[in-house]
């Protein structure tokens, strides 16, 4: 379907990717991951064709398409909303000729069990679902169902492009992506600039996307919701994991510590043949000996270690007391002109309590932490900080309040006090400020990284009360880690405003949500908060659903089944078993087959660990090289079951259903 083959990018003398390949099939949904700056984004470029590469080529199949949303930058202007999503779709008529052209090919190609031909069934099947969501009426039904699902109300349809902030531009620029449906949908941090409704919904409709995916996200649960791949990029090189991030991290941690394992034992391996050599280098018995282990050592592959990034932490300043009530709100309103954002509110926040503040984007969350804070007037209620509370504040703007000619360093020194100035460094460090990085002039830093800098900066002033609106937006995976963890740590209390679930599940403990005007708790953390929200839904649509009467089934009076009915009922149960039971045989062979390898996996692995493997040089690559072809091999089994596993899940339903 899309292949990148022998990819090299240079920037100046630094290498960013050096011969890399992979190749990407239909369906694949592959997560790329790796630190920041690893090249990401830049081979999304690539892939889309707006970087050219200094080597390689990038082979996309006869009737593929690609479709690429960026993390920011796009900007729409003199259409409808509904317009601009339309003029994605292209000629409906352009795509019925390509179906045809696709058909006839079928018809034609003389081999129907090779690649190629399958390769055309899935593009068929693929043109085929398109034409069905955009022929007819149902173009206008999806455009509508696509940009509710991304949060826009149906009052906003024919509002024009122009009006609205970069983060709808890019949700505007998303519904275009999913209506067009491309064969490879390259998606660049798509959830920045989502709540957690949309992101939500955005996960189900990629959940059952025809296309194959390729996605950057610093999101862990987006990873794992959407992702069956995993391909990391590390020092210009790509590893392949063919599972999620959870199945990736896991699968890494412990190809490292066998890998660390064989190091250690190659090594004193190694000590000792050259103890060996440098004894009896000068005696001439030995001298055939010698010059025998001098040539097997240069014959040895060297296993090398990667350099592991250091564990970094750090904890707060300890936050200063204050009362038992940090912060009240009574009979509040706010409006902009004739827009109420906020009626009649009431919240009151207590020391020690830590809040997620979430709902859907428009809602008043960064007005309502405006409004706590200070900075936003209210025409109605009063607010009332509580005694000796020392409030800092963290939004994306707080970047603008730096000093342009201070740099990284300075920056931060100029608020520390006491031991946590000998940390300033290593602080940077956890904030992606690394090596010569901490001397840049804030002037030339980017958007990305001045937040990150303001973020560091505001962290480090004594506090008990910490306001932060979306803090992880430009944070790496072990960035977000840290800040999570010292966040947790964080004896004063926390107001939270983010979509990113795994991080508020690490640190709340309460969720407030600002709906219709006001606010709801929930006692809980994030992931409760989700649990509830889909039985409030279920309920509802429980309760909108028509009544039956008890003698009804799916509309259908029980009394009133025919013979015939049930005759069909029967045979279809029937038909669907057929195809079950061969499912289940595959699957149960397929686990025969994985608990031998599991288990020839471990002996294997025990058998490298021993101190002496590599004393016998041919014995120990022969055994390296079996280990490696079956781990391939059980990753391939594994990835088998689980499509099996899927379908027969599949069928089983069915037969639940008649």
């Amino acid at each position: 379907m899309l292949s990148v083959s022998d990819i090299t990018v240079q920037f100046g003398s630094k290498k960013l990717f050096e011969n890399l390949s992979f190749i990407v099939n239909p369906k694949d949904r592959i997560g790329l991951v790796g630190s920041n700056g690893a090249g990401k984004s830049t081979l999304l470029k690539v892939i889309n064709g707006q970087i050219e590469s200094d080597k390689g080529e990038i082979a996309v199949s006869k009737h593929t398409t690609v479709g690429y949303l960026p993390q920011d930058g796009i900007t729409f202007g003199g259409k409808s909303i509904y317009e601009e999503v339309y003029s994605g779709v292209g000629d409906i008529s352009a795509l019925k000729e390509e179906i045809d052209q696709v058909q006839k090919e079928l018809e034609t190609h003389p081999d129907h069990t090779s690649d190629e031909y399958m390769d055309l069934v899935e593009t068929y099947g693929e043109l085929q679902h398109k034409f069905e969501l955009l022929d007819g009426f149902k173009i206008k039904s999806n455009i509508e169902k696509i940009l509710e699902g991304l949060g826009f109300h149906s009052k906003d349809f024919d509002r024009l492009t122009d009006e609205f902030s970069g983060g709808w531009q890019m949700r505007i620029a998303l519904a275009k992506l999913l209506l067009k449906q491309p064969s490879v949908l390259l998606l660049d941090e798509p959830t920045n600039h989502l709540d957690i409704e949309s992101l939500i919904w955005v996960e189900d409709f990629l959940k059952s996307y025809e296309g194959a995916i390729i996605l950057v996200s610093h999101d862990r649960k987006f990873l794992d919701t959407i992702t069956n791949k995993t391909i990391e990029i590390y020092a210009g090189k790509v590893t392949i994991y063919k599972g999620n991030y959870t199945y990736y991290i896991n699968e890494r941690d412990t190809r490292k510590e066998l890998l660390f394992k064989s190091y250690e034992n190659q090594q004193k391996y190694l000590k000792q043949q050259e103890r060996f050599i440098t004894r009896f280098r000068s005696k001439a018995s030995k001298a055939t000996s010698v010059q025998s282990r001098i040539k097997m050592l240069d014959k040895i592959d060297r296993i090398d270690i990667e350099e592991e990034e250091t564990a970094i932490h750090f904890n707060f300043p300890p936050a200063t007391h204050s009362g038992r009530k940090v912060f009240e709100l009574k009979n509040v309103s706010k409006s902009y002109g004739d827009n109420l954002v906020l009626k009649d509110l009431d919240l009151e926040l207590e020391r020690g309590e830590k809040i997620g503040l979430v709902g859907v984007n428009g809602a008043g969350k960064s007005t309502l932490a405006r409004i706590i804070r200070g900075t936003e007037e209210i025409q109605q209620g009063t607010r009332k900080l509580g005694f000796q509370v020392a409030l800092e504040y963290y939004s994306q703007h707080q970047a603008d309040t730096l000093d342009p000619t201070t740099d990284v360093l300075g920056t931060l020194d100029s608020v520390a006090t006491g031991d946590i100035r000998k940390q300033l460094r290593t602080i940077l460090g956890s904030f992606l400020f690394r090596g010569d990085d901490v001397f840049k002039q804030v002037g030339v830093l980017s958007g990305g990284e001045k937040s990150r800098l303001a973020l560091a900066r505001m962290l480090l002033k004594s506090s008990n009360f910490l306001i932060l609106d979306e803090p992880t937006n430009h944070l790496d995976m072990n960035s977000k880690q840290v800040l999570m963890t010292a966040l947790h740590n964080y004896t004063g209390t926390i107001l939270i405003i983010s979509h990113d679930r795994e991080f508020l599940d690490g640190i709340v403990t309460k969720i407030i949500e600002v709906k219709n005007k006001n606010v709801k708790t929930y006692l809980g953390n994030c992931s409760y908060y989700i649990e509830k929200l889909e039985e409030e839904r279920a309920g509802l649509n429980q309760a909108n659903m028509p009544k039956k009467s008890t003698a009804e089934t799916n509309g259908v009076p029980k009394q009133k089944k025919t013979k015939e009915q049930k005759r069909l009922e029967a045979e279809q149960r029937n038909k669907v078993y057929k195809f079950a039971k061969p499912l289940k045989e595959s699957i149960h062979k397929l686990e025969k087959e994985i608990k031998l390898l599991e288990d020839k996996t471990a002996e294997i692995e025990k058998e490298m660990a021993k101190a002496d493997f590599f004393k016998d040089q041919h014995h120990s690559a022969k055994v390296t090289g079996e280990y490696k072809s079956a781990k391939e091999k059980l990753n391939d089994l594994y990835h088998k079951w689980s499509e099996e596993s899927k379908k027969l899940t599949k069928i089983e339903e069915e037969i639940g259903v008649s």
